[in-house]
């Protein structure tokens, strides 16, 4: 079986973060959703599980964040160019979310970040891995 990882986020309102993640691309997984949770694919080894606040916490024993003041997790996400960086978060904006920084545009990386409506900060990023290697003075691993 291949590597997975779940990510659990607990939210307020299951089908308003449903359809907010739909808009970004996500798509439902009904076998493991219900009124109380969201099953939320990314991709083959990722998922995003949207729980609601009380179904989530009976996971944990500790207190729950409010994450609209407390930062618990920064969910960083590589995009294929920074045109895919630029789409899921113009996406994300116009499904109800809010930019949280300027971009960032290092040369050989391109990141920018948002919020979803219960304040889970992602971001996406694009990397040239041939000018990363150049800045950081790495030989040039696709001449090998």
């Amino acid at each position: 079986m291949a590597r997975t990882i779940f990510v659990n986020l607990p939210v307020t309102d299951v089908p308003r973060s449903t359809a907010f993640y739909e808009a970004l691309g996500f798509t439902l997984n009904p076998m493991f959703s219900n009124e109380h949770a969201s099953a939320m694919v990314w991709s083959d080894e990722i998922s995003v599980m949207l729980l609601d606040r009380g179904f989530y916490a009976t996971f944990t024993d500790k207190t729950l964040i409010d994450a609209h003041t407390t930062s618990g997790v920064l969910l960083a996400i590589s995009r294929d160019s920074r045109d895919e960086v630029d789409g899921i978060t113009d996406a994300a904006i116009a499904a109800g979310g809010r930019e949280t920084r300027e971009p960032q545009d290092m040369g050989f990386m391109y990141g920018r970040a948002f919020e979803d409506p219960d304040g889970h900060v992602w971001e996406p990023m694009f990397m040239d891995m041939v000018a990363a290697q150049q800045a950081m003075g790495q030989p040039d691993a696709s001449a090998a």
